[in-house]
């Protein structure tokens, strides 16, 4: 079998584009699935990604997300599968390349935790918490993080 020829504008235009696909049940708001990538994380391919970064940025636009769907009286939160670490209330997210991922934040009993997850290992729950009754807003780290991405 011959595999169909291209050109080189076919090629990179190829390769910018995501590759990322989703269906419903219902009507609901975009998801990350349906929505055209931010620029700053579309301007660098992602075979120049180690695979922490483009989990990193493609986790951001999830939380995100999720946060954009939340009332003022809830935040955002994880859980992580196979085992019993329980969920976290996100305060901070990083990666360390090629393929480590961080989590920062507290348990909802105000403890600090920390998750430091290997790529390969990824999967993630995203829960909403009630925020802290102390502070008038909800904290938003998605759109934090989201800001940093364009910034980068």
């Amino acid at each position: 079998m011959t595999s169909p020829i291209k050109t080189t504008a076919e090629i990179v235009e190829g390769a910018a584009m995501p590759r990322a696909r989703v269906v419903h049940t219902t009507d609901c708001a975009p998801t990350p699935e349906q929505q055209p990538l931010p620029k700053a994380v579309a301007d660098k391919p992602f075979e120049q990604k180690s695979p922490a970064e483009w989990a990193y940025e493609r986790l951001i636009l999830y939380i995100k997300n999720f946060e954009e769907q939340l009332d003022n009286n809830h935040e955002v939160a994880m859980g992580f599968t196979g085992g019993g670490a329980g969920v976290m209330r996100i305060e901070g997210m990083g990666f360390y390349a090629p393929d480590v991922l961080t989590f920062y934040g507290s348990d909802p009993s105000g403890m600090k935790t920390q998750q430091i997850q290997h790529v390969s290992q990824l999967n993630v729950m995203l829960r909403a918490l009630p925020k802290d009754t102390n502070q008038p807003e909800p904290n938003r780290i998605g759109f934090r993080l989201a800001a940093d991405l364009e910034e980068a």
